[in-house]
């Protein structure tokens, strides 16, 4: 630099900013990061110079800095039953989110299990890490307790004690999907639910889904039945014709599989069964598969924007050692379209039983 008030060449560093307010380059550091108490008279002549040189940190020099890597890494393992096209509507919006708190995002969609995470805590390549596709009775949980670096869960354990969680409350979706039908007088309704693949790995959302299915049957006298759906279109029809071949007389159908939800609607039809006429038909899905079909679906979305930025602003605020709820919960709210109708045979007075047969719940 030449003089108090120019650059000889180049862009300005940090030493330049400090020369040129007098100051000693710690001083630079602790204005910008704001990680000390500054004179606000210092303070004011230390921006004037960056302003003035046209400074702009290095981010990487910034990470060094504060041993930060600003990067956060996203565990999404792509498993059998996984919807990718709604999975990456979450990683989209950690993304975003991330980029908002100057933080990249690396995606492993590896079935590691914990030795995955334990090598990302090995390392020192990420600040924290978002997990997915959560088990009730996930390997992955205990080690999360251990890990040195922050974490939070998209999804809900059995026990999220010692944990960061959030989520859709899933088991209240399914009791909003079941009072909107028992509301409109349909007493028989079916949860055509996840692949079997998804139930068998005890993913929480599905299982929370069911349970609030049952729950809400049992507490408006609805006789239900639930039953995994597979997302192949071929198994989901075949799915379909069996459930109304053994029980003819359902009026209301839950549909808790994105994938599924055109070849229900397809099979449907197939079975000269109009909706919402003779079958009303509600969904858990986001809503841009519900405003896609025809007729457009009443139903529960999942809110993946907001998730994902919950997820990352919890995970930020744990990087600042902030305190941090254990669970949070989104409200399910239930947008009425064109799929759900008053059922063709009116409030009959059935009870719901437990043993799985016809008339009862799985």
């Amino acid at each position: 630099m030449t003089g108090r008030g120019r650059v000889a060449s180049g862009q300005p560093t940090i030493a330049d900013v400090a020369r040129h307010a007098g100051v000693a380059v710690s001083t630079v550091s602790y204005v910008l990061s704001g990680k000390r108490a500054i004179s606000e008279v210092t303070r004011i002549r230390v921006l004037a110079s960056i302003r003035m040189l046209g400074y702009h940190p290095n981010a990487g020099a910034r990470a060094l800095a504060s041993r930060r890597a600003n990067v956060i890494a996203l565990v999404l393992p792509l498993r059998s039953g996984i919807q990718v096209p709604v999975v990456m509507q979450f990683a989209t919006a950690v993304v975003t989110a991330a980029r908002r708190h100057d933080h990249d995002v690396l995606l492993l969609t590896s079935d590691e299990g914990p030795e995955g995470l334990r090598r990302i805590a090995a390392g020192a390549l990420v600040d924290g890490v978002l997990v997915m596709d959560v088990e009730l009775h996930d390997a992955r949980v205990p080690l999360l307790r251990e890990l040195g670096r922050p974490s939070v869960l998209i999804g809900l354990p059995a026990d999220s004690c010692g944990l960061t969680c959030v989520d859709l409350d899933f088991h209240r979706a399914g009791q909003v999907c079941v009072e909107h039908l028992a509301g409109l007088g349909h007493r028989r309704v079916a949860l055509l639910g996840a692949p079997a693949a998804v139930y068998d790995r005890g993913t929480g959302f599905a299982h929370r889904t069911r349970a609030g299915v049952a729950e809400a049957a049992a507490r408006h006298g609805v006789d239900a039945v639930t039953l995994p759906c597979e997302e192949n279109a071929a198994d989901a029809r075949r799915r379909v014709a069996e459930l109304f071949a053994r029980r003819p007389d359902i009026s209301g159908l839950v549909v808790q599989n994105e994938a599924a939800v055109g070849p229900v609607q397809a099979a449907l039809a197939a079975l000269g069964r109009r909706v919402p006429q003779d079958v009303s038909m509600v969904a858990v899905c986001p809503d841009q598969f519900a405003e896609h079909a025809s007729p457009r679906l009443t139903s529960v979305p999942v809110p993946a924007e907001e998730i994902g930025r919950q997820a990352v602003t919890l995970l930020m605020r744990k990087l600042a050692d902030e305190p941090t709820p254990e669970v949070t919960l989104l409200e399910p709210r239930l947008t009425v379209r064109d799929s759900t109708a008053t059922a063709p045979d009116g409030p009959a007075e059935v009870t719901f039983t437990e043993d799985g047969g016809p008339g009862g719940a799985h």
